[in-house]
């Protein structure tokens, strides 16, 4: 009797491929940002997250979602960053019941600070692994994905 290896579902693949990669890639950024900077890189999220919103500031459950995390999880990243300084509470004028997380000046001079780590390790780890052409081609790819 005469065996096969077992089919391997090429969709299974590109889908392995894909977190292989993500992983690999944020493991280094991570890794640079501890080393470098101090800094870990869901901190380093939460910084960027606030200094692109308008007025430095987010709702708790806007944050979460740009974060990609649970209200708690959220939380509990913030609820660290103020210990350090570099956010702030702010209550909402509109309901008393809403907080914003709010980046303060020292969170954003940290940010800045931290940034050319960062984007030299996107570019090493991911931009400059790629061509222009592939990451048009992967750009096109993944935004149906992330629309959803």
């Amino acid at each position: 009797m005469t065996t096969h290896p077992p089919r391997t579902d090429p969709r299974l693949e590109s889908w392995r491929t894909f977190l292989r990669a993500h992983a690999r890639v944020i493991r280094e950024l991570e890794r640079e940002l501890a080393a470098e900077e101090d800094l870990a890189l869901t901190d380093y999220d939460v910084l960027v997250q606030l200094a692109a919103a308008p007025g430095r500031r987010l709702r708790m459950s806007e944050l979460a979602d740009a974060l990609l995390l649970s209200r708690s999880g959220a939380t509990r990243l913030v609820d660290r960053l103020v210990v350090g300084g570099l956010v702030e509470r702010v209550m909402c004028e509109d309901d008393r019941r809403g907080q914003w997380a709010a980046l303060t000046d020292l969170g954003h001079a940290r940010l800045r600070r931290a940034a050319p780590t960062h984007l030299r390790g996107i570019a090493k780890h991911f931009l400059d692994r790629l061509t222009g052409e592939d990451l048009n081609a992967l750009r096109r790819m993944l935004e149906p994905i992330g629309e959803a």
